[in-house]
């Protein structure tokens, strides 16, 4: 049992961020809290082996094999830190994610954990905003994928190459979530197993003596560590921040797991050393193989060290993975933005067609075939478009995570004489900590001037969600006002 002095800081900060709007949350009003449930056909459809895969293979995607070149130009080795950075904080998310996971499954994650700390107006806001984020994530990677697909095979129109892909993977979802589920394991295995064999061949070509002088000389020999100081460091980390995106959906995921709480924290634990390794190790070894300034941002950096090790069809083999890193991406986001959708109809908040998530999951792949649409008539207009009104959208739902933790621990602490088994480390002051990080992210956008259109434009897109829940709430008020008048 917390002690008193802690219960009463607990207390006084759940008036402070208004717990009263949902009310404080007892374990009466736990246990009768809603809970979605997953169709017939995905009842139980994972196991452990899918969610840590699911949670080791979300975040290695074309962010890191092809992003990271960006973020190595703007800050030079010291892109390393940022690496850092954003990993430490996306890991402090995921403990928080897993600890309401653990404590209550539920269907819409992370939308219902808002619901439940903050009112009906944060889970449609969350929910609405995550759906349309991840519909623009699966029209971004098929139209990309068609683009490697299209170079493949020349003849054939890039628009065409994308929506097979597009359709290929809607048909993996449409036929259950354990095909899902096995696709996504197989897609994670093929990924790390490129991270994997770099880092072995990295590593052999610098303890051979590949490099002139000591194995890490590039890390110092180009203007120093941090060869535009640590400014551009800061700026870096928000970029780095959406490499990290995918490791949420295990928590959408866990719904359909027989032990969610449990494949939850397992599965949240293995994004430890995942960052360590995968990230932090090849981003290492590709700044230790190649000198910075000969990363460009028009070339994976990991083709780049793999040509100067003497890999023969790096670029070929590259490609490979990537394309395999876009369908991995584009299969999750279906199924991820579907189960959203799901739980936002079982609120009242969506269509009530739209429960069953095999619509769900048609309805976004209409929405991905309009956008790939729109990329063939105006290339120059409709991806920049997903790009900018999507930017901020994954940093504002990390932030919606920790203020929902952070509301619904203070309530459970203040009401509940035993502590959840798997919790956040040093609560409230990590948790806080992570709050004014991300706060401060956002912030940052605004006056950087790659990102301040990315910030404007998804707060125009959260400002579209607020809008329609207003008018939506309105809408059913009278509804049920009409009704009452007409009974009487």
């Amino acid at each position: 049992m917390p002690n008193l002095d802690r219960r009463g800081f607990l207390a006084a900060s759940a008036v402070a961020v208004g717990a009263g709007t949902a009310g404080p949350l007892t374990a009466t009003d736990a246990a009768a809290a809603p809970t979605p449930t997953p169709a017939k056909d995905g009842e139980q459809a994972f196991r452990g082996r899918h969610l840590t895969m699911m949670a080791m293979g979300g975040a290695v995607g074309t962010g890191l094999f092809v992003g990271s070149a960006q973020s190595i130009r703007a800050a030079g080795p010291a892109a390393l830190v940022s690496y850092a950075l954003a990993g430490l904080l996306v890991l402090l998310v995921m403990r928080m994610l897993g600890e309401m996971v653990a404590a209550r499954p539920m269907a819409g994650s992370f939308a219902d954990y808002a619901r439940l700390a903050l009112g009906d107006w944060a889970g449609f806001a969350v929910g609405w905003l995550y759906w349309y984020a991840f519909v623009a994530i699966v029209a971004v990677e098929a139209i990309a994928g068609g683009q490697i697909v299209h170079a493949w095979l020349p003849r054939v129109p890039a628009w065409v190459c994308s929506l097979f892909l597009l359709g290929g993977l809607t048909a993996v979802n449409l036929r259950s979530s354990r095909a899902f589920g096995n696709a996504e394991f197989w897609f994670a295995v093929v990924k790390i197993g490129a991270i994997l064999s770099f880092l072995a061949l990295g590593t052999a070509y610098l303890l051979g003596g590949g490099p002139a002088g000591p194995p890490l000389g590039n890390l110092t020999a180009y203007g120093g560590f941090a060869p535009h100081g640590f400014g551009p460091v800061l700026t870096a980390t928000v970029g780095v921040v959406f490499a990290f995106g995918g490791t949420e959906i295990v928590a959408v995921a866990a719904a359909e797991c027989p032990d969610p709480g449990r494949a939850v924290a397992r599965a949240t634990r293995q994004i430890v050393w995942r960052i360590l390794v995968f990230f932090l190790g090849s981003v290492l070894l590709v700044l230790a193989i190649v000198p910075w300034p000969e990363i460009t941002g028009g070339e994976s950096p990991y083709v780049t060290a793999l040509t100067r090790i003497g890999v023969p069809f790096a670029g070929t083999a590259m490609s490979t993975v990537i394309l395999t890193a876009l369908l991995s991406v584009l299969g999750s986001t279906l199924y991820a933005s579907s189960r959203m959708l799901a739980t936002l109809a079982g609120h009242g908040d969506a269509p009530r067609w739209a429960a069953a998530p095999r619509r769900a999951v048609l309805l976004g792949t209409v929405a991905g075939c309009g956008a790939v649409a729109a990329q063939a008539v105006s290339p120059g207009r409709a991806f920049p478009f997903l790009l900018n009104s999507t930017g901020a959208v994954l940093i504002i739902m990390y932030l919606g995570i920790a203020v929902s933790q952070f509301v619904l621990r203070i309530r459970a602490e203040c009401t509940a004489l035993e502590r959840p088994a798997y919790r956040m480390w040093g609560f409230p002051y990590l948790t806080l900590l992570v709050i004014a990080a991300f706060s401060a992210i956002l912030c940052s956008m605004l006056f950087t001037a790659q990102t301040r259109p990315q910030l404007l434009m998804s707060l125009g897109s959260l400002a579209v969600v607020l809008v329609a829940c207003v008018l939506t709430k309105s809408r059913r008020r009278s509804a049920e006002l009409r009704f009452v008048n007409t009974v009487r």
